[in-house]
């Protein structure tokens, strides 16, 4: 099970309130206040681990709840101060606050038909980086700290500090250089399985890929970069259609767009196919459109494969386009070149 946007309820823990005591012992008459302050209450904080690979943590268990701190004690012994939550989150997670204070209210706003406003609090993308989601109450002090000159046994003290909470939606975009662009069958899993170590699921029937797949293209000079196979993009996708619009929040972090396109025409005509694909694109997002973008001309092992190549050149003279066999391992070497002279300019 991939998951790649999930809600949660976080509640950071209350502080400790403080305590009125006075100090009571053998030959002490006066012994005076010795009220102690409360701890203060934990702290949920979202950290980002790059082991972890999407958000499935949070399915079955959508609520961070830090502990609330302790009450001050006797002797001006402070009270302990609540556990803090530190919560694993993926690279390239953002975190939306909703307008919702509870889970029900926000299942009941969405229920009677009303829009929940967002606001992006954090996007996090540096590992180890961190993000205090929710912030723990203080402690209260206690009555030692209200002693005066004129008042030597006071009674007044601080109840703990409310805490932060709140209803936040995490959503995953996943970091890569470069984002496999094209319609199911286009071949990008295979593809991605030549140019690096993934292991991508690959057959021959539509929707092979169902999440997102990264994997890391090693070159000569011993640079990198990473590729994400993109679940395949159909006519409509901008409009929840079909896989893609799921995962095309996956490319809006690429650096480069590469467009993987049949050519040997048997389930569509090339031309159309990087058209319609371009269309999608840009109605799903007009930003990212205008990202660098290059076509890998694929199956060029196939009889009809050049023929096409020298009509799609025709239609688009100006594209660059590089023509290569995934399955034969033919032309990986200058996509390769090509990927790597590309990442170096961004």
């Amino acid at each position: 099970m991939f998951v790649d946007t999930i809600r949660i309820f976080a509640k950071a823990g209350r502080g400790g309130s403080g305590l009125a005591s006075f100090r009571r012992e053998k030959f002490v008459p006066r012994g005076g206040p010795d009220g102690g302050d409360g701890g203060d209450g934990g702290d949920v904080i979202l950290e980002v681990e790059p082991h972890t690979n999407d958000l499935r943590e949070y399915y079955y268990n959508r609520s961070l709840v830090a502990e609330r701190g302790q009450p001050g004690m006797h002797a001006r012994k402070h009270g302990k101060s609540g556990r803090t939550i530190i919560a694993k989150v993926p690279p390239g997670t953002i975190v939306h606050r909703l307008s919702a204070s509870t889970m029900q209210e926000a299942a009941w706003l969405e229920k009677e038909g009303q829009t929940l406003e967002k606001e992006v609090v954090a996007d996090m993308t540096e590992t180890g980086s961190r993000f205090t989601l929710c912030r723990g109450g203080k402690g209260g002090r206690g009555n030692w700290h209200f002693r005066t000159p004129t008042d030597q046994a006071p009674r007044e003290f601080e109840p703990g500090g409310e805490a932060e909470s709140g209803v936040f939606e995490l959503e995953l975009r996943r970091i890569a250089d470069v984002g496999l662009v094209g319609y199911p069958n286009a071949g990008k899993s295979t593809l991605l399985g030549a140019i690096s170590e993934a292991k991508p699921k690959v057959a021959a029937y539509p929707f092979t890929t169902l999440q997102p797949v990264v994997g890391v293209v090693e070159f000569d000079d011993y640079s990198r970069c990473v590729v994400a196979d993109i679940p395949g993009i159909i006519e409509g996708a901008h409009q929840n259609r079909g896989l893609g619009h799921e995962f095309l929040r996956h490319i809006m972090r690429c650096r480069l767009l590469l467009f993987i396109i049949d050519m040997s025409g048997l389930e569509r005509d090339p031309i159309e196919a990087l058209e319609q694909l371009r269309r999608e694109i840009k109605l799903y997002d007009e930003e990212l459109s205008q990202k660098p973008w290059l076509v890998a001309a694929n199956k060029m092992d196939e009889e009809s494969a050049p023929g096409n190549l020298g009509n799609f050149k025709a239609r688009f003279p100006k594209l660059e386009t590089i023509p290569i066999s995934a399955m034969h391992a033919e032309g990986l070497d200058a996509l390769k070149n090509r990927l790597k002279a590309s990442i170096a300019r961004e």
